[in-house]
């Protein structure tokens, strides 16, 4: 069976000859000219397509609408989703990956480009569901009894950080949960010591793009959990805001890094989003994920 591609756009001349270069090219291929009746195809379609690829200026339902409709979907947030539009600023770009696209592709393209990219997409999540599939077999082999990161009293060990990069000064602390200052170590200090840590792991310039890492905290035995990523602001130098979250406590174990890496990426698309966050409300989620038996 051909791999499904599922083309979204309002161009109907450009939708039929898309279309024809796919399944000449072994590919299946269903379409749709806006988001709107796309999510209704999804509702209904009894075969997940493989990639989406849409446009983003549309009737009745534009690209970015779509896009945020499928990510909150968990029935088809793992679909590789790809932008294929005549917006080529660097500034139309630069949204569209923020927003958490996988690929942005600017018209007018060449088809062997965009056929590349629809064959690696499809690779890369063979292996993955593969991948999966082997973790599914190991894991309902063994009889895991996992218990918590941390007790309840431990709960006021945890401590969930902010931190942007000054072009001046290097790291600088924005804010932290809780605000006590009885703590054992400065909160300043291991904020700056963790960001050094990920440039130096990843290189400065890679830290403009998402990552997130579980690593030992030596000098204090503590775990830290860092996710990393940048933001425009014409301010800065680049014009990229560097910024740091970062979550302390006396242990976290892996399965709840993957919680935590979830929790984080939702936190970090409000504040790229300038959105307005609780910081409380947020190290209560993630100080309930490590004291919640697994």
């Amino acid at each position: 069976m051909n791999p499904l591609i599922f083309i979204i756009d309002d161009d109907s001349v450009f939708l039929i000859n898309l279309r024809n270069i796919l399944e000449v090219n072994n590919y299946d291929v269903i379409t749709a000219d806006n988001g709107k009746l796309a999510l209704e195809i999804l509702s209904k379609i009894e075969r997940i397509p493989e990639i989406i690829i849409s446009d983003i200026i549309m009737p009745e339902m534009d690209g970015y609408d779509f896009f945020k409709a499928v990510s909150d979907n968990p029935l088809l947030n793992h679909i590789p989703f790809i932008f294929l539009s005549g917006r080529s600023t660097p500034e139309d770009v630069r949204l569209g990956k923020m927003l958490g696209v996988d690929d942005y592709i600017t018209k007018p393209f060449k088809i062997e480009d965009l056929l590349a990219i629809i064959a690696g997409k499809i690779a890369r999540n063979k292996k993955l569901r593969e991948l999966n599939e082997k973790i599914d077999v190991m894991f309902s082999s063994l009889k895991l009894d996992i218990t918590s990161s941390i007790s309840e009293e431990q709960k006021s060990q945890v401590i969930l950080l902010l931190v942007y990069w000054d072009d001046r000064i290097g790291p600088r602390l924005i804010s932290n949960y809780p605000e006590r200052e009885n703590f054992p170590f400065s909160i300043e200090k291991i904020g700056s010591q963790l960001f050094h840590a990920i440039v130096s792991m990843y290189g400065y310039d890679n830290v403009t793009k998402a990552g997130s890492i579980l690593l030992n905290i030596e000098n204090i035995k503590r775990k830290g959990y860092i996710f990393f990523d940048s933001f425009k602001d014409d301010n800065v130098r680049g014009g990229e805001q560097r910024y740091m979250l970062g979550l302390v406590a006396p242990k976290i174990n892996y399965f709840d890094s993957l919680k935590i890496k979830e929790l984080f990426k939702e936190l970090s698309l409000k504040i790229k989003e300038q959105e307005e966050w609780g910081m409380k409300n947020y190290w209560e989620k993630l100080s309930k994920i490590l004291s919640s038996e697994i």
